[in-house]
């Protein structure tokens, strides 16, 4: 008889007790070997994708580099000399591996705003979960597989040092090759802690953000350093604070140790370069569990979004995506007053994008810095050294103007924009050139006369009026319209010509100009000033009156039918 039953009948009733909760039953495990079990098709089907990028990957390699440096070295046994540039090497690699590596990190932080190394695909990520199952199993993984990509390159890196090395500096390969595999392996390693770190918390993706500029500035006076290293110039005191300044100096003193070049005590930098990267691996590893599922929601959505895009071959689409994947908490709101004369219109437009978008600004600077560096070496040169480097130069300020024609690119996204403007559409086409012509000629007025300050020769002040043609190839690249993937299957009668057809018409701008510019300025000893001021304003006709006629056919396409 239960308790209930004794009791008598006046008595209250008796409250039955709530029931124990169950224990949260784990079926994480369970769920994967599931999944795997039913992906074992598409797993063995993606391993044989994979082995064969691997294997064409490998043979490409071996083909190229190996069979190159197996022949180096064997003629270095039968007395080939490869050192006359070792004095020149020695002094240009410290800074040039600081560069290197500091622009790795810089990379891999900037990807993990938008991507990140923890990038599981939409399904994972939209439906597994959402489901209650444990997130470091299923996100730990994905972190291992961006580790073992990122040792690629750095292993790469360390087989072309030990080549270096070995054949500039008498230094051996193996040992050459061993000492650099410390920083081929650490520094990409430390990349990807750091991009883990970005994925996981705002705050650091927020210090990425404001320190890209001042790391991106400090990556290319490092690789100018290394140039003007190369040229005989000397960085004591101040290399030797790069050099133990952090981990990416840290892989430079170690890779010197065999050479001719080695710092003393530059071995014991092994020791905190190896520890804070096993540090940050574990600290990496326990918080790829503990990224927020919003976060890899957007990730996986704007990695899907941009991998779409390149399929297409629609790499402005891409950098759309990338665009508005991103999330400031503020945004530039700089405002300049309406003009007040009617053809002033268009280039305030211009200059209010601009001003929106401080970021196009700042990388216009950073492109010009390299090409104003090249001009006086270029200068300096003879031979085919002087075209390469006039060609490098104006392929830098290429860039650095095409940065500045963005607001163009966004008019000729789609014609139809144009409706509020009283000019033909080719007019408005070639209105949108003036601000970027101006803006590109004041900056690199500017640099020219810093550069000459510096040291340069009078050749720095053809910048300005190269600023003409430059701008002029980036409104023919802008004026192009949406992408022409056809052309990648155009029948030749000489092979698989297709996507060089592709090539040719998605970057005709600077694929005409940077050849032209190139003889025009670079064989022999020059022009004479007046001469390359001449050639300089015929580019600049030529293209602008391009740019006219592909406005014309962008405005025709798009054309409403009667």
């Amino acid at each position: 008889m239960s308790l209930a039953d004794e009791a008598s009948p006046g008595d209250p009733p008796q409250q039955e007790l709530p029931a124990e909760p169950e224990p949260w039953t784990d079926w994480t495990d369970d769920t994967l070997a599931l999944l795997r079990a039913l992906r074992a098709p598409h797993r063995r089907s993606r391993a044989g994708q994979i082995g064969y990028t691997v294997y064409v990957g490998m043979m490409l390699v071996l083909a190229w580099g190996g069979m190159f440096s197996l022949g180096a070295f064997a003629n270095a046994s039968m007395g080939a000399d490869y050192t006359g540039h070792d004095t020149q090497l020695l002094a240009a690699l410290p800074a040039g591996v600081c560069a290197v590596s500091l622009g790795l990190i810089l990379v891999v932080a900037r990807d993990a705003l938008w991507r990140g190394p923890v990038v599981a695909p939409r399904a994972t990520v939209d439906w597994l979960l959402s489901q209650p199952v444990r997130p470091g199993p299923v996100l730990r993984p994905w972190f291992w597989v961006s580790c073992a990509i990122a040792l690629v390159p750095g292993l790469l890196a360390a087989a072309g040092a030990g080549v270096a090395l070995g054949l500039v500096d008498k230094a051996g390969f193996l040992p050459a090759f061993g000492w650099a595999l410390v920083g081929g392996v650490c520094v990409p390693l430390l990349a990807t802690c750091c991009g883990v770190a970005v994925e996981r918390y705002a705050g650091a993706a927020r210090f990425v953000r404001r320190a890209t500029p001042f790391v991106a500035v400090l990556v290319l006076l490092l690789a100018a350093q290394s140039v003007l290293g190369w040229t005989g110039h000397d960085f004591g005191a101040l290399r030797t604070a790069e050099l133990w300044s952090g981990p990416w100096g840290w892989a430079a003193l170690v890779g010197l140790v065999p050479s001719s070049a080695a710092v003393h005590g530059g071995a014991l930098a092994a020791i905190p370069l190896v520890a804070l990267t096993l540090v940050a691996m574990v600290l990496a590893y326990r918080g790829a569990a503990g990224i927020r599922l919003g976060s890899l929601r957007q990730r996986a959505r704007t990695a899907a979004g941009v991998a779409a895009a390149l399929r297409t071959a629609e790499l402005r689409s891409a950098r759309m995506v990338l665009a508005q994947s991103e999330q400031r908490s503020r945004r530039a709101r700089l405002r300049i007053p309406p003009p007040s004369r009617a053809w002033l219109a268009v280039p305030w437009r211009d200059a209010t994008a601009l001003l929106r978008a401080p970021s196009r600004i700042g990388r216009a600077v950073l492109f010009s810095v390299p090409a104003l560096l090249l001009v006086p070496a270029a200068s300096a040169a003879s031979g085919i050294d002087r075209l390469l480097l006039t060609a490098v130069a104006v392929c830098f300020g290429y860039l650095s103007a095409t940065q500045l024609a963005e607001p163009a690119r966004v008019e000729a996204d789609d014609p139809r924009r144009a409706g509020w403007s009283p000019y033909p559409y080719g007019e408005l086409m070639l209105r949108h050139a003036v601000l970027p012509a101006l803006a590109s000629a004041l900056l690199a007025a500017v640099g020219a006369g810093v550069a000459v300050l510096l040291g340069a020769g009078p050749a720095v002040w053809l910048a300005p009026v190269a600023a003409l043609p430059l701008t002029a190839a980036a409104m023919v690249n802008a004026c192009r319209g949406p992408s022409r993937v056809e052309l990648m299957y155009s029948p030749t009668g000489m092979g698989s010509m297709g996507p060089f057809i592709f090539l040719a018409w998605y970057a005709a701008g600077p694929v005409v100009l940077v050849p032209s510019m190139a003889l025009a300025l670079g064989l022999g000893h020059g022009p004479s000033p007046v001469t390359g001021v001449l050639w300089c304003l015929l580019f600049a006709g030529v293209l602008l009156y391009w740019a006219y006629q592909r406005a014309l056919t962008l405005s025709g396409r798009h054309r409403p039918k009667d």
